[in-house]
């Protein structure tokens, strides 16, 4: 496959080429979908709680006696059946991870550039280097490349943190490394945006 590989003015100085192994195969909705339920699945904290019958503070008086008023027996203001008690079965601390098998991580992310590349939404420029942060830049080389009004998702060699800081500020535009984007990031924006080197870093991580 290739495509137009563009400058920070919006020509065309060239083709690029990308491999028919990571942006050309038939795409896989199963594997987008565990790849995304694991990534999201790994974002939650987990920290939800609420009080059960024993740490609900008060309640350590037998309410009234045990027999002769005619009403239910009671040996707690905290009991779960009181206002002001506690819970059965509330929601405990623990961990959403789940574990998502090495190939099948690597086909959700091929499957997702597969199906963006398939929609023209792919996109390579030759160079997207800062020599200081320059937010006003970094929207004018969107407006150039027609992608100012989209969600983009910006991928890039390595860490760039000039470009990072040109970016963070504008709306609807996330930049990361390319070998570190995920199947979420690919699927949560319409368009992506590839720095030229950054094409062969992500197709030796999926391809291996």
């Amino acid at each position: 496959m290739q495509l137009d590989l563009y400058t920070k003015d919006g020509n065309v100085s060239g083709k690029v080429d990308l491999s028919d192994d990571v942006f050309g195969i038939e795409p896989s909705e199963h594997a987008i979908h565990l790849s995304i339920v694991t990534h999201l699945a790994k974002k939650r904290q987990g920290t939800h709680k609420t009080k059960v019958r024993h740490e609900v503070s008060g309640g350590g008086r037998k309410p009234w006696k045990q027999k002769g008023r005619g009403t239910a027996r009671a040996g707690s203001t905290r009991s779960p059946i009181w206002i002001g008690g506690g819970t059965i079965h509330g929601p405990k601390p623990h961990e959403y991870n789940l574990k998502l098998p090495k190939k099948l991580n690597r086909l959700g992310r091929k499957s997702a550039l597969s199906l963006r590349a398939q929609e023209n939404n792919v996109m390579v420029i030759d160079n997207l280097s800062f020599n200081e942060p320059k937010t006003k830049e970094f929207h004018s080389i969107l407006k150039s490349l027609k992608l100012a009004d989209s969600k983009v998702l910006v991928l890039t060699a390595d860490n760039d943190n000039n470009a990072y800081k040109s970016s963070r500020n504008i709306k609807g535009i996330k930049l990361t490394p390319s070998t570190e984007a995920s199947t979420y990031d690919i699927m949560s924006h319409t368009k992506i945006l590839f720095v030229k080197d950054a094409v062969q870093k992500i197709e030796e991580v999926l391809k291996n």
